[in-house]
């Protein structure tokens, strides 16, 4: 809430370069029509990919891993969860699913946060939807190994007053129109984050709401390149910057210029890699051949078949052969040994 006061957004000086990434997003924008209506199959496939890459990420900067074969298998053929890890990685990926499918569903409102946060764990015994019922700090630790406090959110009191306060004048500046969507998305996300207000689950609930709200303003690129994977890719950059952004947010004294930066490009790096994944693909023989020959081309130097699965869940095993076979006689590759758990080498 502290961030979207008009106020506070009009002392913001917004940097030349800043508006230069804001012209160079609304271009992404205009032509992300263009490529869904000219290659449906493969936006699917990008599609099932990202929720995939999204849901794995997401999870895995809290923390929250499963094997890598059995989150495949989760991901195939969604089962009674065995554990904790897996029922909320399984409870993201329900929400990140309804978000992609009918993004406009949704309000943005306290209903719709705790909403998102009771799914996440639907499956456990977790008590979930609700707000956080004890203070809580974010502690960072240090390279010595020892903790401190990076920062105080708000009480456990004051909770519910903020987050009802954020709704309101986020939704009041959405409905004029007068600010940027990209201005307030990230400016909104990052209130959340400072109140804090869940025990546990707060950075899930703000990367879905972040992709939610992209949706809902037209910038659709999260349904087809994961968000959260490019956040994971760059969590460093990602926990620095929240760290220098929120110094002395509680009194409003806080600068949002370099957490604006850093979504704006997480925004830009996804357009760039939707842009390139599909021209690619769009020019080649094939669609689901050249997805695949993308995929092995970012694995490490060793891989297994299974990383692939891992990566184009639309493909089958016996397309994945094939085209390992070919990039085989091509001296591109070579595997390494015999049966289901080989593993394939780059030349």
């Amino acid at each position: 809430m502290k961030s979207l006061d008009i106020d506070f957004l009009g002392r913001q000086a917004i940097p030349i370069e800043m508006g230069g990434l804001l012209q160079k997003l609304g271009e992404f924008k205009g032509r992300q029509d263009l490529f869904q209506h000219q290659t449906p199959q493969v936006l699917e496939t990008l599609k099932q990919t990202a929720i995939i890459e999204s849901t794995e990420s997401s999870n895995r900067i809290e923390g929250i891993t499963v094997p890598a074969k059995r989150f495949r298998e989760l991901m195939a053929h969604p089962t009674k969860p065995k554990d904790r890890s897996e029922a909320e990685i399984l409870g993201y990926r329900e929400v990140l699913s309804r978000i992609h499918t009918k993004p406009e569903s949704f309000s943005i409102d306290e209903k719709t946060i705790l909403e998102f946060h009771r799914e996440i764990y639907a499956k456990t015994d977790m008590p979930a939807g609700q707000w956080k019922k004890r203070d809580n700090t974010i502690e960072e630790q240090l390279p010595d190994g020892r903790w401190v406090t990076r920062f105080v959110p708000v009480s456990t009191r004051e909770t519910p007053f903020y987050m009802k306060e954020l709704c309101i004048r986020f939704n009041r500046l959405w409905n004029k129109r007068q600010v940027s969507p990209l201005i307030l998305i990230p400016a909104f996300v990052f209130d959340f984050l400072c109140i804090h207000p869940f025990s546990d689950g707060n950075g899930r609930v703000s990367r879905l709401l972040t992709v939610l709200l992209l949706h809902q303003s037209d910038y659709t690129v999260g349904r087809y390149i994961s968000i959260e994977r490019l956040i994971e890719e760059s969590k460093e950059t990602y926990y620095e910057v929240l760290r220098k952004s929120s110094q002395d947010w509680l009194n409003g004294k806080h600068t949002l210029k370099s957490w604006w930066e850093y979504s704006l490009g997480i925004l830009i790096g996804a357009y760039q890699e939707f842009e390139q994944r599909v021209g690619t693909v769009t020019s080649r023989r094939g669609a689901k051949t050249s997805m695949l020959e993308e995929v092995i081309a970012n694995l490490p130097a060793t891989f297994s078949i299974s990383d692939i699965e891992r990566l184009s869940p639309a493909v089958s095993r016996d397309m994945i052969r094939v085209v390992l076979n070919r990039m085989r006689q091509e001296k591109k590759i070579t595997c390494l040994g015999r049966g289901r758990d080989a593993r394939w080498k780059k030349m």
